[in-house]
């Protein structure tokens, strides 16, 4: 199943996509492909697999800490795809998320066939624009694997515009500029930047970066396509100790259903 298929799918039954973020060899590889099944098993339809990076612009502070725990346990790219694989067996849909310099770095046909192959449906790219992405642009169309691209408040119509047309799956609406990270409120301009994105062009628009409450996800649910959540997911994580998995399913079931609830979705 595609990103598009999972999207649409949780659109035909009245709500709203829910996308969870976990990293990558947090708390160790065995304990994020563990909680990646039971992220599944609480509802999400899409799960991002976050692979740690030493240099993160993106990051806010809950997640550069549980990547800085992966990284120090000996983390590696290669270990996405481990992930990928479970998540995909678990039932959902499985994006990975990364820097593109780690790509790059394994290099860029190499790391789109080993990802097919584990059963990944594309990745979502948070520092790549779509004007430098031929090579991974050229190696998606082969390997018939989505492009996530961000538009964030800031970006102007034509920029919107490019990046609608590049990408392949949805468009990721940044709801704030800034990092990732909790919020106590969402940024207005999160709801008219999904309009926005629409009118040029993008098929489907789903909202993360400070997405924290089940009121959060059943905002965003009422006009996006799918509801983004990470930190909140990862900070229990943080903080329950040896009881981690636990922690984090019990979030990730409110939150699920906050975005796939009903009554909150309104015509878009």
């Amino acid at each position: 199943m595609t990103s598009a298929q999972a999207i649409d799918a949780a659109k035909a039954r009245g709500g709203a996509a829910f996308v969870g973020y976990l990293p990558v060899g947090f708390p160790d590889l065995e304990g994020s492909i563990a909680a990646a099944r039971e992220l599944a098993a609480a509802g999400a339809d899409v799960i991002e697999v976050g692979i740690p990076y030493s240099d993160p612009s993106m990051d806010g502070g809950v997640i550069q800490a549980a990547t800085n725990r992966a990284l120090a346990g000996g983390s590696r790219v290669r270990d996405a795809f481990a992930m990928v694989e479970a998540v995909a067996s678990a039932g959902a849909v499985p994006l990975v998320m990364t820097y593109y310099n780690l790509v790059f770095a394994y290099g860029v046909e190499a790391f789109a066939g080993d990802l097919a192959d584990a059963g990944g449906a594309g990745l979502i790219t948070p520092d790549l624009i779509p004007d430098e992405a031929s090579a991974w642009i050229e190696a998606s169309e082969a390997r018939n694997l989505d492009r996530v691209f961000l538009v964030a408040p800031s970006s102007r119509e034509e920029r919107l515009r490019l990046t609608a047309a590049a990408s392949r799956g949805f468009v990721y609406a940044a709801s704030t500029m800034g990092v990732t990270g909790e919020r106590a409120s969402l940024d207005e301009r999160a709801r008219a930047l999904v309009s926005r994105t629409k009118a040029a062009g993008a098929e489907r628009v789903c909202v993360g970066i400070g997405v924290t409450t089940p009121d959060h996800a059943r905002e965003v649910a009422g006009y996006a396509d799918g509801v983004i959540v990470g930190s909140a997911l990862v900070r229990p994580m943080l903080d329950a100790g040896r009881d981690v998995i636990p922690a984090m399913r019990a979030i990730a079931e409110s939150l699920a259903a906050a975005a796939h609830d009903t009554s909150s979705r309104s015509a878009t």
